[in-house]
C-alpha cells in the first residue's frame, strides 16, 4: 500500500514536472523563429499590391509611360544594398536628420528593453551606443563611396530619335569641392551607367574638366556620353550655371571665372537669336532670379526644378510648386543637375530634350542646338523625370515619421526581379545565421 501511494505520488509530481514542459518547449520554439526575416518577407510581398511608378515628372508630378528605369543584372543581384542607398541619396537634409534621430531613439528603446531582461553596466552600453554610432557612419560612408550598379533612364523607340537626355549640372575634380577621383573620363562613365546623352561639366571658376571632356568626346551625338561645356558662378548673390561658357562665348565673367560680369552678359545678349543661355541653380533664393524679359535682354532662360545635392533636393523640393509657376510665367526651360562632384551612385533625374535630329551631330553643333532649344520654346522644350521619393516636408508628424514613409516607398517602388532578390537575401541570411549556430553548437566546436 505505502509502496504503491508512495508511486502515485511519484507519478502525480512526474505529471506536475512534465506538464508545464511542453508551453516552455513551444515559447522557446516560437523565439527561435526569424520573426524579422518573415516580417520583412511579408513587407515584400505586400508592397506589390500599392506598386508605384519609381519614375514621374517632376512639375506635374504624373507618371511618363514614354521612359522607364534601366536595371542592370548586378543592381537586381545586389537589390537590397543598390535600393536602399539610392533612397539615402534621395533624400532631402531634414529627412537625413529624421532617419538618424529614428534609428538613434530605435536602438535606445532596444537597449532598454535589453536591460530589463539581462544585467548591464554603463560602460557596456557607453561601447554599444559607440558602436551604433560608427554603424550609421559607416552606412553613409558606404551609400557615398563605394561603387555600385546604378540605375539608368531609358526613352522607349522611336522617341529616343527625337529626345535626348541631359544632365544641365556637374562637376570633376577641377572643382575645388569634386572628389580627387572624379576625372572628366570618370564623370563621363558616371553618366553614362545612368542613361544620359549629354552632360554638362560646370565646374567652379575653371573649365578644363569641360576641356579634357570634350577633346575626348565621341566622333557624333549618340555614340556615347558627351560632355559640354559650362562653367557655374555668381550672380547677384545666386549661383547660375552659363552653358558654353568660355567656348562658345568669352569674358561673360571676371578674370577669375567666379562672378557674372554684367556689361558683358548684357552686350552679349543684345544679338538676338545668340543669347548665353544662363541656368539658375538651387539651394539659392528666388529673389535673385533674374529671369530674360524677351529677346535681346540678359538673364535666365532656364532654371533647375531638381538639383541633386541634399541641400538643392531640400530647396526644390520645398519650392517645386513654385519654381513650376515661375517657369510657366517667364517661359523658363524646367532642367535638372545631379551636381555630382563623385559622391555617390544614384542619379535624381534627367532633362528630356525635344531635339529631333541629334543624334549625329558633333559637340559644337550639338551644344548649339540645344541653346537654341532652350532660347525659342522655353518652358515647352524640355521635361524633367525624377525618381519618386517619399515626401515628408509637407507636416511635421510626417516628417517624424519619416523612416517608416520613407520605407514604404521604396518598396512599394520595387521590380517584380527587386523583389525576388530581397526575398532571396532575406532568407539566404537566415540559412547563414541557421548553420552558423548549429557549427557551434556541436560538441568540441567551442573548444576548437
Amino acid at each position: 500500500m505505502a509502496a504503491a501511494s508512495r508511486s502515485r505520488r511519484s507519478g502525480k509530481r512526474r505529471d506536475a514536472d512534465s506538464g508545464p514542459a511542453a508551453p516552455v518547449s513551444h515559447s522557446v520554439t516560437l523565439r527561435r523563429l526569424p520573426w524579422w526575416a518573415l516580417g520583412l518577407s511579408v513587407v515584400v510581398l505586400l508592397s506589390a499590391a500599392f506598386a508605384a511608378d519609381p519614375l514621374r515628372d517632376a512639375a506635374t508630378f504624373q507618371s511618363v509611360p514614354e521612359v522607364h528605369l534601366v536595371l542592370s543584372a548586378g543592381y537586381v543581384l545586389l537589390a537590397p544594398v543598390c535600393d536602399v542607398f539610392d533612397t539615402l541619396s534621395l533624400m532631402s537634409v531634414p529627412q537625413h536628420i529624421a532617419i538618424v534621430v529614428s534609428l538613434l531613439v530605435l536602438f535606445a528603446g532596444w537597449r532598454a528593453w535589453r536591460a530589463r531582461r539581462r544585467p548591464t553596466t554603463l560602460l557596456r552600453e557607453t561601447g554599444a551606443a559607440a558602436l551604433a554610432l560608427v554603424g550609421v557612419v559607416a552606412l553613409y560612408a558606404a551609400a557615398v563611396l563605394v561603387p555600385r550598379p546604378m540605375a539608368a533612364l531609358a526613352v522607349q523607340t522611336p522617341l529616343n530619335d527625337v529626345v535626348l537626355v541631359a544632365d544641365f549640372h556637374s562637376h570633376t575634380t577641377y572643382s575645388h569641392d569634386g572628389a580627387p577621383w572624379f576625372s572628366p573620363e570618370a564623370n563621363r562613365r558616371w553618366h553614362a551607367d545612368a542613361g544620359y546623352d549629354v552632360a554638362y561639366v560646370t565646374d567652379h571658376r575653371t573649365v578644363r574638366g569641360a576641356a579634357e571632356g570634350i577633346a575626348a568626346n565621341p566622333a557624333e551625338a549618340g555614340q556615347g556620353t558627351m560632355l559640354l561645356q559650362g562653367l557655374e558662378v555668381v550672380w547677384d548673390g545666386a549661383h547660375v550655371n552659363i552653358l558654353g561658357a568660355e567656348r562658345g562665348y568669352r569674358g561673360l565673367t571676371d578674370p577669375n571665372l567666379r562672378d557674372v560680369d554684367d556689361t558683358a552678359l548684357t552686350l552679349a545678349s543684345m544679338l538676338r537669336g545668340h543669347e548665353p543661355i544662363v541656368i539658375f541653380t538651387f539651394p539659392g533664393l528666388l529673389r535673385h532670379l533674374h529671369a530674360a524679359q524677351a529677346p535681346g535682354t540678359p538673364g535666365a532662360r532656364a532654371i533647375e526644378i531638381v538639383d541633386g545635392s541634399p541641400r538643392g533636393l531640400t530647396d526644390t523640393r520645398r519650392k517645386r510648386t513654385v519654381i513650376a509657376t515661375i517657369a510657366d510665367t517667364f517661359n523658363l526651360a524646367l532642367v535638372s543637375g545631379t551636381d555630382n562632384h563623385g559622391w555617390g551612385y544614384t542619379a535624381p533625374a534627367w532633362t528630356l530634350v525635344q531635339l529631333p535630329g541629334w543624334r549625329g551631330m558633333g559637340t559644337d553643333s550639338l551644344a548649339a542646338s540645344i541653346d537654341e532649344v532652350i532660347r525659342t520654346r522655353g518652358f515647352t522644350g524640355t521635361e524633367v523625370i525624377e525618381r519618386r521619393q517619399a515626401n515628408t516636408a509637407v507636416s511635421p508628424l510626417r516628417l517624424a515619421a519619416t523612416l517608416p514613409l520613407v520605407a514604404a516607398r521604396m518598396f512599394t517602388m520595387l521590380s517584380d526581379n527587386e523583389r525576388v532578390s530581397w526575398l532571396i537575401w532575406i532568407w539566404a541570411l537566415v540559412l547563414i545565421r541557421f548553420a552558423w549556430r548549429r557549427r557551434r553548437s556541436r560538441p568540441g566546436a567551442a573548444a576548437a
